[in-house]
């Protein structure tokens, strides 16, 4: 009988629990399409007693999952454990060193230290597999690395986070401000206790720096990635957007040109003839131009113990047929160093959004700064009155540099007229 594959599971949540029910379930089936058995051998995680609803007495237990990274038995360590840093790092730099293969769904530990841990796959000559790491169960780095290998690509772009567009769904079907929702959002498993990384960006960014990387040849650049959330969204933005034939997204947009690497996760208005446009709930979806190719839209499941213990064991039925290759689709030593863009020369359409005090003189304040920094109005909305007092303008500009936008709403600031942070989202072409 051919030799299985030997894997060590560290972290035992929802992932590591999928994880062990798909070889439970599957295992007859992957081993056929493997070539041989997969089998998990050694296990590793905070609470031995707690009660994941899967059996874990079959497997060996390890207090100290660092020792997962120098077990005798295991050819393979799977990372689940979470965390740019701390103990998954640890874990991650001693399973290659130890000349073990390494499958993770860490975005923020690949993120920021991605580089070092596929140079150190390269020496080690073992394999770095995240296919789990962005998007869930859909195979985006794959597509990536291999589908679309021979094409260049113009432009990566998607819905990064699932957590962020189930909000924005809600918003959009039931009417209900921000705030709401992400209460909701909590309370059915959604969102986390501390949202921030999900709402402010962060997760997006951390997905599309991998994403970038792969697309265009150039190294992580994750401390490049402009930015910002959904924190600031109100629930007329989302109505303002519906009257102009669009739908609000969180998008992570990547370019690469003779102008530099772009990386910016920001809410855009998207067309509704656009497919992203359609995508609702928690689903990802990520769209990779290729210039023989053309559009490629890769959609699914974004998270959940399902697909991405299904990406996980899909990394691991590569490593048993011995499929390695470079981790960013290119050896280390190949990938360029990216120059990040200057946005205040790209352009495009804008939306932007103040909350102003209702009176005399508050449009003409705001048209006279769009008119001092070059910005032509397309046109502007006023709404009635709200509880507060307060009024909602907004306006779509024409296409232009995003300097000038900038320039116009730094004259605003500190205006008596304006009550609270204008809202800026980009219009996507």
């Amino acid at each position: 009988m051919t030799k299985p594959l030997r894997v060590a599971l560290a972290g035992l949540g929802t992932v590591g629990g999928g994880v062990i029910r798909l070889i439970g379930a599957n295992g007859a089936l992957i081993a056929r399409r493997a070539g041989r058995p997969i089998e998990i051998v050694a296990i590793s995680a905070r609470d031995r007693a707690k009660d994941r609803g899967v059996d874990i007495s079959r497997f060996e237990w390890v207090d100290d999952t660092n020792a997962l990274a120098h077990h005798e038995d295991a050819d393979v360590v799977v990372e689940l454990v979470g965390g740019s840093d701390g103990p998954a790092l640890a874990l991650a730099r001693a399973t290659l060193a130890n000349g073990k293969s390494l499958v993770t769904a860490n975005k923020a530990m690949l993120a920021h230290h991605g580089l070092e841990l596929a140079r150190a796959a390269e020496a080690a000559k073992v394999a770095l597999k995240f296919e789990a790491a962005v998007a869930g169960g859909i195979p985006v780095i794959k597509g990536l690395r291999e589908g679309a290998a021979a094409n260049e690509i113009a432009r990566v772009y998607g819905i990064l986070n699932g957590t962020c567009n189930f909000i924005l769904t809600k918003m959009e079907e039931e009417g209900r401000d921000f705030a709401e929702v992400l209460a909701e959002a909590q309370a059915l498993g959604f969102a986390e206790a501390d949202p921030s990384f999900d709402i402010d960006g962060v997760d997006a960014a951390h997905k599309l720096s991998i994403l970038a990387s792969l697309a265009f040849g150039t190294r992580p650049a994750f401390a490049d990635v402009a930015t910002d959330g959904i924190r600031h969204l109100l629930a007329a933005d989302i109505a303002e957007a519906a009257a102009l034939g669009y739908r609000i997204r969180l998008l992570g947009i990547a370019e690469d040109n003779a102008g530099g690497l772009f990386q910016r996760v920001h809410p855009h208005l998207v067309p509704t003839s656009h497919p992203l446009a359609h995508v609702t709930g928690a689903t990802n979806a990520v769209v990779a131009e290729g210039n023989f190719v053309g559009r490629l839209l890769f959609q699914g499941a974004g998270a959940g113990d399902g697909p991405t213990a299904s990406a996980v064991v899909a990394d691991l039925i590569d490593i048993a047929r011995g499929e390695f290759g470079p981790a960013y689709a290119m050896p280390v030593d190949a990938l360029a160093t990216p120059t990040p863009a200057d946005t205040g020369e790209r352009r495009g359409r804008a939306y932007v959004r103040f909350t102003v005090a209702d009176k005399v003189g508050v449009l003409a304040e705001i048209a006279a700064a769009m008119r001092d920094a070059g910005v032509s109005i397309e046109s502007l909305m006023q709404r009635g009155a709200m509880a507060d007092g307060t009024v909602l303008v907004a306006i779509v500009t024409h296409e232009g540099p995003e300097r000038s936008v900038a320039q116009a709403l730094e004259k605003l600031r500190g205006s008596q007229s304006l009550a609270g942070q204008p809202m800026w989202m980009h219009i996507l072409a």
